[in-house]
Protein backbone atom coordinates (compact mmCIF):
# COMPACT_ATOMS: atom_id res chain seq x y z
CA UNK A 1 0.00 0.00 0.00
CA UNK A 2 3.24 2.43 -0.28
CA UNK A 3 3.49 5.33 -2.23
CA UNK A 4 0.31 5.56 -4.64
CA UNK A 5 -2.42 8.09 -3.13
CA UNK A 6 0.11 8.31 0.16
CA UNK A 7 -1.76 10.11 2.71
CA UNK A 8 0.84 9.13 5.67
CA UNK A 9 4.65 9.89 4.57
CA UNK A 10 7.25 7.76 6.96
CA UNK A 11 10.80 9.00 7.19
CA UNK A 12 13.64 7.54 9.03
CA UNK A 13 16.57 8.40 9.64
CA UNK A 14 18.94 5.30 8.58
CA UNK A 15 17.78 2.21 7.27
CA UNK A 16 18.90 1.25 10.78
CA UNK A 17 15.48 2.62 12.09
CA UNK A 18 13.66 0.14 9.20
CA UNK A 19 12.34 -2.37 12.19
CA UNK A 20 10.92 0.39 14.64
CA UNK A 21 9.11 1.66 11.36
CA UNK A 22 8.04 -1.35 10.60
CA UNK A 23 5.72 -1.19 13.40
CA UNK A 24 4.39 1.78 11.97
CA UNK A 25 3.24 0.08 8.55
CA UNK A 26 1.83 -2.89 9.88
CA UNK A 27 -0.46 -0.41 11.40
CA UNK A 28 -1.86 2.12 8.49
CA UNK A 29 -1.63 -0.99 6.44
CA UNK A 30 -4.69 -2.61 8.78
CA UNK A 31 -6.36 0.50 8.45
CA UNK A 32 -6.40 0.69 4.75
CA UNK A 33 -4.55 4.36 5.12
CA UNK A 34 -2.03 4.61 2.10
CA UNK A 35 1.56 5.68 2.91
CA UNK A 36 5.68 6.11 1.23
CA UNK A 37 8.49 5.63 3.04
CA UNK A 38 11.62 7.47 2.45
CA UNK A 39 15.42 6.93 4.15
CA UNK A 40 16.21 10.87 4.79
CA UNK A 41 19.02 12.10 7.20
CA UNK A 42 18.73 15.36 8.85
CA UNK A 43 22.31 15.78 8.46
CA UNK A 44 23.70 13.75 5.86
CA UNK A 45 21.23 14.83 3.49
CA UNK A 46 19.59 17.76 4.62
CA UNK A 47 18.61 19.68 1.30
CA UNK A 48 16.73 16.44 0.96
CA UNK A 49 15.14 16.54 4.15
CA UNK A 50 13.83 20.19 3.78
CA UNK A 51 12.64 19.32 0.06
CA UNK A 52 10.84 16.23 1.42
CA UNK A 53 8.82 18.38 4.11
CA UNK A 54 8.52 21.17 1.58
CA UNK A 55 6.56 19.62 -1.04
CA UNK A 56 4.59 16.73 1.30
CA UNK A 57 1.47 18.65 1.07
CA UNK A 58 1.49 19.68 -2.56
CA UNK A 59 2.30 15.35 -2.73
CA UNK A 60 -1.32 14.84 -1.15
CA UNK A 61 0.42 13.68 2.26
CA UNK A 62 -1.61 14.93 5.16
CA UNK A 63 0.92 13.94 8.26
CA UNK A 64 4.79 12.71 8.59
CA UNK A 65 5.84 10.39 11.04
CA UNK A 66 9.76 10.78 11.52
CA UNK A 67 11.93 7.86 12.99
CA UNK A 68 15.02 8.99 14.44
CA UNK A 69 17.46 7.79 17.58
CA UNK A 70 20.82 9.82 19.15
CA UNK A 71 20.47 13.75 18.55
CA UNK A 72 17.60 12.66 16.38
CA UNK A 73 17.01 16.19 15.14
CA UNK A 74 14.91 14.79 11.53
CA UNK A 75 10.96 15.22 13.47
CA UNK A 76 12.22 18.92 13.79
CA UNK A 77 13.82 19.14 10.70
CA UNK A 78 10.81 18.33 8.51
CA UNK A 79 8.88 20.35 11.07
CA UNK A 80 10.83 23.28 10.34
CA UNK A 81 9.77 23.05 6.25
CA UNK A 82 6.13 22.21 6.57
CA UNK A 83 2.92 22.74 8.43
CA UNK A 84 1.89 19.59 8.45
CA UNK A 85 1.88 17.46 11.51
CA UNK A 86 4.55 15.82 12.40
CA UNK A 87 4.94 12.65 14.72
CA UNK A 88 8.22 11.63 15.77
CA UNK A 89 9.09 8.21 16.78
CA UNK A 90 12.36 8.32 19.35
CA UNK A 91 14.85 5.18 18.75
CA UNK A 92 16.16 3.01 20.93
CA UNK A 93 19.76 3.43 20.26
CA UNK A 94 23.16 4.73 21.87
CA UNK A 95 23.97 5.03 25.71
CA UNK A 96 20.98 6.97 27.07
CA UNK A 97 18.73 3.96 25.28
CA UNK A 98 16.58 6.45 23.53
CA UNK A 99 15.92 8.94 26.19
CA UNK A 100 17.89 11.80 24.36
CA UNK A 101 16.26 11.23 20.99
CA UNK A 102 12.73 11.53 23.17
CA UNK A 103 14.38 14.49 24.83
CA UNK A 104 15.46 15.98 21.46
CA UNK A 105 11.87 15.54 20.21
CA UNK A 106 9.45 16.65 22.96
CA UNK A 107 11.34 19.73 23.72
CA UNK A 108 11.12 21.22 20.60
CA UNK A 109 11.22 25.33 20.45
CA UNK A 110 7.87 27.29 20.46
CA UNK A 111 6.45 27.65 16.78
CA UNK A 112 8.21 24.16 15.20
CA UNK A 113 5.71 21.56 17.08
CA UNK A 114 6.50 18.19 17.23
CA UNK A 115 4.18 15.42 18.40
CA UNK A 116 6.18 12.65 19.95
CA UNK A 117 5.28 9.27 21.15
CA UNK A 118 7.22 7.01 23.37
CA UNK A 119 10.41 5.70 22.92
CA UNK A 120 9.88 2.73 19.83
CA UNK A 121 6.07 3.54 19.91
CA UNK A 122 5.80 3.20 15.99
CA UNK A 123 2.40 1.76 16.29
CA UNK A 124 1.16 4.73 18.56
CA UNK A 125 2.62 7.18 15.91
CA UNK A 126 0.24 5.63 13.23
CA UNK A 127 -2.96 5.86 15.15
CA UNK A 128 -2.01 9.65 15.84
CA UNK A 129 -1.45 9.78 12.28
CA UNK A 130 -4.86 7.93 11.44
CA UNK A 131 -7.06 9.80 14.26
CA UNK A 132 -5.52 13.04 12.16
CA UNK A 133 -6.96 12.05 9.13
CA UNK A 134 -10.05 10.75 10.58
CA UNK A 135 -11.00 14.22 11.90
CA UNK A 136 -11.53 14.87 7.83
CA UNK A 137 -12.40 11.46 6.69
CA UNK A 138 -14.83 9.49 7.29
CA UNK A 139 -13.76 6.08 5.89
CA UNK A 140 -10.79 6.26 8.24
CA UNK A 141 -12.50 7.29 11.39
CA UNK A 142 -14.68 3.82 10.75
CA UNK A 143 -12.02 2.20 10.42
CA UNK A 144 -10.16 3.42 13.60
CA UNK A 145 -13.11 2.95 15.15
CA UNK A 146 -13.56 -0.41 14.33
CA UNK A 147 -10.14 -0.65 15.17
CA UNK A 148 -10.11 0.09 18.86
CA UNK A 149 -13.48 -1.63 19.37
CA UNK A 150 -11.10 -5.12 18.28
CA UNK A 151 -8.81 -4.02 20.92
CA UNK A 152 -11.45 -3.36 23.75
CA UNK A 153 -12.94 -6.79 22.72
CA UNK A 154 -9.71 -8.52 23.14
CA UNK A 155 -9.21 -6.63 26.50
CA UNK A 156 -13.06 -7.94 27.47
CA UNK A 157 -12.10 -11.47 26.17
CA UNK A 158 -8.99 -11.71 28.29
CA UNK A 159 -11.04 -10.61 31.66
CA UNK A 160 -13.46 -13.29 30.65
CA UNK A 161 -11.23 -15.92 30.50
CA UNK A 162 -9.50 -14.37 33.99
CA UNK A 163 -13.20 -14.88 35.84
CA UNK A 164 -13.52 -18.57 34.50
Amino acid sequence: MGSSGARVGIVIGSSSDASVAHEAVRILEELGIPYEQRVISAHRTPREAAAYAETARERGLSVLIAVAGLSAHLPGVLAAYTTLPVIGVPVDTGPLHGFDALMAMAQMPTGVPVATVGIGNARNAALLAASILAVSDPVIAGRLAAWREKQAERVRQADEELQD
